[in-house]
């Protein structure tokens, strides 16, 4: 990437599509503390679907920047780890302690991650890590919505219960991610 003139471009989609995902996540942050749950459901669903696109927009037309490596997860642990810790409550689908675990887990790979790549190594989100993206958002979402619309069914599953378990997979994912992530780092962390 280094030389590459793309690599140096600030204002690419992708970027303005982080930047409109890091703006919508205050918006969401701010529908929650007010109990604007249905407005919070909407926004977060919108502003976590972006997140796909803007990677696939990226690599598709030659827009990965330097800007954008850094940029896009930094908005995706914004909006994830803000959400799980303006949702969680002790009676909810999503713990106190789960939004601690998900908070660590993103600091100490974020960590990881910013001295992996400045010692020149590679250390790009493992299949493990975006499935857990997936399933926090959808965790997030399911949350919001049990509150937003406390009697919806999907499926014949009610919401609730969707959550809960949605939660507990995306639970175990961030844990097995972040021991998947200090694996691979673990020569560096000798």
């Amino acid at each position: 990437m280094r030389g590459d003139p793309a690599s140096d471009r600030i204002w690419t989609v992708p970027n303005v599509l982080s930047l409109i995902r890091l703006i919508l996540s205050v918006v969401v942050f701010a529908c929650i503390e007010r109990g604007s749950d249905v407005a919070a459901t909407i926004l977060f669903t919108i502003a976590a679907s972006t997140d796909r696109f803007d990677g696939w927009y990226a690599r598709t037309f030659n827009q990965v920047s330097r800007l954008g490596r850094i940029f896009d997860p930094l908005v995706d642990k914004v909006l994830i780890c803000g959400a799980f810790i303006l949702v969680a409550t002790a009676a909810g689908p999503i713990r106190p302690w789960m939004a601690v675990l998900v908070v660590v887990r993103e600091l100490v790979v974020t960590a990881i991650r910013a001295e992996m790549e400045r010692v020149g190594t590679d250390f790009s989100a493992s299949f493990t890590g975006k499935l857990k993206m997936v399933f926090q958002c959808v965790a997030v979402a399911l949350a919001l919505a049990a509150r937003a619309w406390p009697d919806l069914a999907l499926l014949g599953i009610g919401v609730e219960d969707a959550a809960v378990w949605t939660t507990w997979a995306a639970v175990l994912l961030t844990a097995w991610s972040g021991i998947e992530y200090l694996w691979a780092a673990r020569t560096l962390l000798r």
